[in-house]
């Protein structure tokens, strides 16, 4: 009771303790962060379960498709998704399944591959339907450069024309021929992608310094005479490996293979297509498991084939990796120089604090906005400017004055620059003003306070603003598409040409690529599961990304902890 004012005070329920305590709001919060993680985890899950299991060699299916009212079909392939799907939308779909049938029917997407003879990879077809199914251990499914998977009977390889083996001699002369064919790809490709790429590479340049030559009118006839016996020395270089070409694929069209197809045809196809072969149904745990290690290693390593829903991924990788390291070197720098600036040095008045204003709502504007700044200012005005002035030579053929790695990174470093400073300048705030205050005292200059005081205890916020930059650049793909990004670049940014880095050609991403090979594939239903499993190593590398910046921010902080009040 409070006598002074006369009022009588209820005593407070537990409930309304335990309220007025906070407690509620820390297990909302607990409760929120541990939600956040659960869907986190269950979306990583789910992607990596839709896209890794891609690799793994599935039993291959040989059975009869027996459909009410018509000739039972023959398939073979490997059964891979299924739904559950409605009467009527199969009788909609044309599909002759009884009225009164039951309501809900498993639908199965097989794929039989051999699209250059059954024009599609994969084919729709009711479960009840499929009957009489077996899994022969002699049935081989070939992955190939073109056309997509085989799967049939292995019955005869040939060699020149004539027939080496057959039956079950078959099989080893095949994984033999396959071992050569394989080599002879592998020579094939470092001659036309090393050595004549490397030729052609000079021969470029030796034209471009010709022409400038011209230009500038000093191609004296020494000149002159110098660039014609170093074209005809390339000239005889080309022509002695384009000779080795030659031979390399008269050996590739030595071998080929005669199998038996799903509707009982047999053709004979060429070893200079063949990527691998195998025979899942015969293959034990541990060799699934080695097989699903290499196609793992394949997807990671090597380049794309099929329009993108085939081969590897390295390009997007190497492109990826390569824009946000150069992203980062450009806008570190600037990013902290300008925290520092209007931390340490800047008057705190209206104009600081509307340029302040300005770079948090930067950080709001769309990127696709930085996208068409990047085109016009970067690549129309700064590149057509370097191309008049240093690669006049190349005119009308644009070095710089097209979309690159560079502009790329420059773009997405203005992109991410106002997180770099609004990082920074919340580390710095955080510093109290009498650790300053006790470096100067101390002698020190305010330069000296700042490098050996403020930007150490300062650059835990600095590292986790950068690599949160990092995180959100390897993820953008809108303004790439203007900026330089393209769906499968023929040469990648670093090579062993000089300069050796090339920031003038265009690059492949991660992003793009999912982009490109969910939305812009023939091949939708093959596309797929390369869309989860680029995905999901896209996501895991954001991932290990922020998880790298709490890791190093905590560390930063323990070494370089202020006193809290």
């Amino acid at each position: 009771m409070d006598a002074s004012a006369g009022i009588i005070r209820k005593p407070a329920s537990a409930l309304q303790e335990w309220i007025r305590s906070g407690a509620p709001w820390i297990w909302l919060n607990a409760g929120a962060v541990s939600l956040s993680i659960i869907l986190v985890v269950g979306l990583l899950a789910y992607i990596a379960a839709k896209g890794m299991g891609h690799f793994w060699p599935a039993d291959v299916v040989d059975a009869v498709y027996r459909v009410p009212g018509k000739e039972p079909v023959r398939i073979i392939g490997e059964i891979g998704g299924r739904e559950s799907v409605t009467r009527g939308r199969l009788i909609s779909a044309g599909y002759p399944v009884p009225e009164d049938g039951d309501e809900f029917y498993t639908r199965l997407l097989v794929k039989v591959g051999n699209r250059d003879r059954l024009g599609a990879d994969f084919r729709p077809i009711l479960d009840a339907w499929l009957v009489e199914r077996r899994y022969p251990e002699d049935l081989v499914a070939i992955e190939r450069l073109e056309w997509g998977n085989f799967y049939g009977f292995l019955k005869a390889v040939k060699q020149q024309g004539q027939i080496v083996a057959e039956g079950k001699a078959a099989w080893q002369a095949f994984r033999d021929a396959e071992a050569r064919n394989r080599d002879l790809l592998g020579q094939i490709r470092d001659i036309e992608k090393g050595a004549i790429g490397r030729i052609n590479y000079r021969m470029e340049k030796l034209r471009l310094e010709q022409r400038g030559l011209e230009l500038k009118g000093e191609l004296a006839e020494t000149a002159r005479r110098d660039i014609d016996s170093r074209r005809a020395e390339m000239d005889d270089e080309y022509k002695v490996l384009q000779g080795q070409l030659v031979k390399l694929y008269e050996e590739t069209r030595r071998d080929s293979y005669t199998a038996e197809m799903l509707d009982g045809r047999e053709v004979e196809l060429p070893f200079a297509k063949v990527v691998r072969g195998y025979r899942p149904n015969d293959m034990n745990p541990f060799q699934k498991i080695g097989f699903y290690l290499m196609k793992l290693w394949e997807f990671v390593a090597d380049d794309p084939r099929e329009a993108n829903t085939e081969g590897g991924i390295f390009p997007a990788i190497f492109g990826t990796v390569m824009m946000v390291i150069l992203m980062s070197v450009i806008v570190t720098p600037f990013g902290i120089v300008a925290a520092l600036y209007m931390r340490e040095y800047a008057h705190q008045g209206w104009l600081t604090r509307t340029i302040r204003i300005a770079v948090n709502n930067l950080a709001g504007v769309p990127s696709i906005v930085f996208g068409v700044f990047g085109l016009g200012f970067f690549v129309y005005f700064l590149g057509a400017s370097i191309d008049r002035a240093f690669y006049s030579e190349a005119l009308p053929s644009p070095t710089f004055g097209t979309p690159g790695l560079l502009w790329a990174s420059l773009t997405l470093a203005l992109l991410t620059l106002p997180v770099v400073i609004v990082a920074t300048e919340e580390g710095l705030s955080r510093i109290p003003r009498s650790v300053r205050e006790a470096s100067l005292a101390l002698g020190a200059t305010q330069a000296e306070t700042l490098w050996r005081v403020v930007i150490p205890m300062a650059s835990p916020a600095m590292m986790t603003g950068l690599i949160l930059a990092i995180a959100r650049a390897a993820g953008e793909v809108a303004p790439l598409m203007l900026v330089g990004v393209v769906k499968l670049a023929p040469s990648l940014p670093l090579d062993l040409n000089a300069p050796f880095i090339h920031l003038d050609r265009k690059f492949m991403h991660l992003g793009f690529h999912i982009y490109d090979v969910g939305f812009q594939s023939p091949n939708v239903e093959a596309a797929r599961p390369l869309v989860y499993a680029t995905t999901f190593l896209l996501v895991l590398v954001i991932v290990v990304l922020n998880l790298t910046a709490v890791f190093i921010r905590n560390n930063l902080r323990e070494k370089y902890k202020t006193l809290e009040n």
